[in-house]
């Protein structure tokens, strides 16, 4: 990570990596609009987190109002979250 790159919080890194694990499917950002869903399919707690993604260019939100990681976000995961597991086999 540079200096002049901004933070990513911790909710934030784990919305990337969960943002990274959708792949094509991308992330919805709240229940889809036929009703009622059960309470483990609630509106995305991380909805905040993809908003702040999205505005430093490390996802974008399709038409379809999901949202998928940008080369930049690869990018950034495979630099932050990628490099905390090698470490942490080459330690553990």
């Amino acid at each position: 990570m540079s200096w002049d790159e901004l933070y990513l919080e911790t909710c934030c890194r784990s919305a990337l990596h969960r943002l990274v694990l959708s792949g094509e499917t991308g992330r919805p950002v709240g229940p889809p609009p036929e009703g009622r869903m059960p309470d483990f399919r609630a509106p995305l707690k991380d909805r905040s987190c993809l908003l702040r993604l999205a505005g430093m260019g490390l996802a974008r939100q399709r038409e379809d109002g999901r949202f998928e990681v940008t080369p930049a976000g690869v990018q950034r995961h495979d630099r932050e979250i990628l490099s905390m597991r090698r470490a942490r086999r080459r330690w553990g």
